[in-house]
């Protein structure tokens, strides 16, 4: 068993509840988490034998592109899009974060993170 992580992916898009937030945007971070069988790539040191983690980088900012109200419509997304386009998953986990959310106050990020 093994684990890829890609962390602090950046993207500027225009998701959230508030019409304000679909038309000015904002930054999100994400971060991902692949739990996955390595040995046979570990050995062979053959893409083909691995997780490709730059379609799933891939996946991930075709996804951004496409406006959402909630950060849970996000993940869900990309987590279906992941389980589609990629094999030999044993678990996928994704954060999605919002960059200074218009709550009011002073929030460094709000985040939902899911697991499939």
């Amino acid at each position: 068993m093994g684990c890829i992580e890609i962390e602090g992916m950046e993207f500027y898009a225009y998701h959230g509840h508030y019409e304000e937030e679909q038309i000015v945007g904002n930054r999100f971070l994400i971060d991902l988490k692949i739990e996955t069988d390595c040995r046979k790539a570990a050995v062979s040191d053959d893409i083909e034998d691995a997780v490709n983690y730059q379609t799933a980088y891939k996946i991930i900012k075709s996804e951004m592109k496409k406006k959402s109200n909630l950060l849970e419509n996000i993940a869900g997304r990309i987590l279906d899009a992941i389980y589609e386009k990629l094999d030999n998953l044993k678990s996928v986990t994704i954060k999605v974060s919002k960059m200074n959310p218009p709550m009011g106050g002073k929030i460094k990020k709000v985040s939902v993170t899911m697991t499939r």
